[in-house]
């Protein structure tokens, strides 16, 4: 019964939407509107109107927005360029698009991060040597001072500097120095 009662009160209300409507001119000249004829009988029957449609350019597709049409570039004054940007969209003076925001954003985005790394790899190789420099200098430290130097061999047994050896090292240690640390 519900049901029932919903298709007669969705009918009904349909029914305005169906009318005609009728045009005359009365006594006066002037025009007349109405959803009922006149009583003279002379009218013309107007379809109502429908709503306008967006009007469509030969650079906008009915189903592209405004916002999209504004990022294509002229076909007309691109043939030439091939691929360069229109004048429009060259234009300073104008607003971006959140297309061309967005974009321009990642763009920032990315160069900051790729800045970011080259800036960490730089800290990095500074640190390195920073510590090769530090070990270089406590290794002429070390040659120096001590009377009794030993290294290991290529078979790992240890073997005694002697005086020859030890200045060798401390010359190739103090190049080292002189060539990487500032």
């Amino acid at each position: 019964m519900r049901r029932l009662s919903l298709l007669v009160l969705s009918l009904t209300l349909a029914l305005p939407a169906a009318a005609q409507v009728y045009q005359w001119r009365d006594a006066q000249g002037r025009i007349n509107y109405s959803d009922s004829p006149p009583p003279t009988g002379a009218a013309k029957t107007v379809k109502p109107a429908s709503r306008p449609k967006a009007p469509v350019t030969d650079d906008v597709a009915p189903d592209q927005s405004a916002e999209t049409a504004s990022q294509k570039p002229a076909t007309d004054a691109a043939a030439g360029e091939a691929g360069k940007p229109s004048e429009e969209k060259a234009d300073p003076s104008k607003p971006k698009t959140m297309a061309e925001k967005e974009t321009e954003f990642r763009q920032r985005k990315v160069a900051a991060a790729e800045a970011e790394a080259k800036a960490e790899k730089e800290r990095q190789k500074a640190a390195e040597v920073a510590r090769y420099c530090d070990q270089a200098r406590s290794q002429i430290v070390g040659l120096k001072n001590s009377r009794r130097v030993t290294r290991f061999n290529s078979e790992g047994q240890r073997e005694l500097m002697d005086d020859a050896a030890r200045t060798a090292e401390i010359e190739r240690s103090q190049r080292y120095i002189d060539e990487n640390c500032k």
